[in-house]
């Protein structure tokens, strides 16, 4: 079941740290970083921690199946929350093609998600429609980049997937 989006809007500082994100240069330093500086501040502090929790983002470890390789892929995301339902943006920073846990899903749809040290099951499905421009408002409401990554990426359309708890 759906609920009520639970996120909280960004204070001063962290708007000053999303605004310094969105800068092209800065953004494809950290595009292909980020998610690995993640990874190992999760390890140092037996993930409780992100680096991008800095920004005030709600954080959650993704791991899907290689779509390719079979092979069991985790990765710290940015998620919206609506309820029990998890909603995540496949911006890939606005660069050329669509993240490889987009595909991972797409080809297998049952993931795990930790969230505040818990792991669940799920499953994914792409939104679309009015679902789409939920997910997608409320993923720009916690980080306007959203727009200037969709800018960037004009000549492809931004997957936003949802995960549901897999009973």
């Amino acid at each position: 079941m759906a609920g009520e989006m639970t996120h909280t809007k960004p204070n001063l500082i962290q708007k000053l740290i999303h605004r310094i994100v969105m800068i092209p240069p800065i953004t494809m330093f950290f595009a292909p970083r980020m998610h690995q500086m993640d990874f190992w501040m999760l390890k140092l502090t037996r993930g409780k921690y992100t680096l991008s929790e800095i920004g005030g983002w709600t954080i959650v470890q993704l791991t899907t199946t290689g779509s390719k390789s079979g092979q069991k892929r985790t990765m710290p995301l940015i998620a919206t929350v609506d309820g029990e339902r998890i909603g995540l943006i496949a911006s890939s920073f606005g660069r050329k093609n669509n993240p490889g846990w987009y595909y991972n899903l797409k080809s297998n749809p049952v993931c795990f998600v930790n969230r505040n040290g818990e792991t669940v099951c799920y499953e994914a499905r792409e939104a679309d429609g009015s679902e789409y421009e939920k997910y997608w408002q409320a993923g720009i409401s916690v980080f306007a980049g959203y727009d200037a990554y969709k800018k960037r990426a004009s000549h492809r359309h931004i997957p936003v997937m949802v995960l549901e708890p897999k009973e």
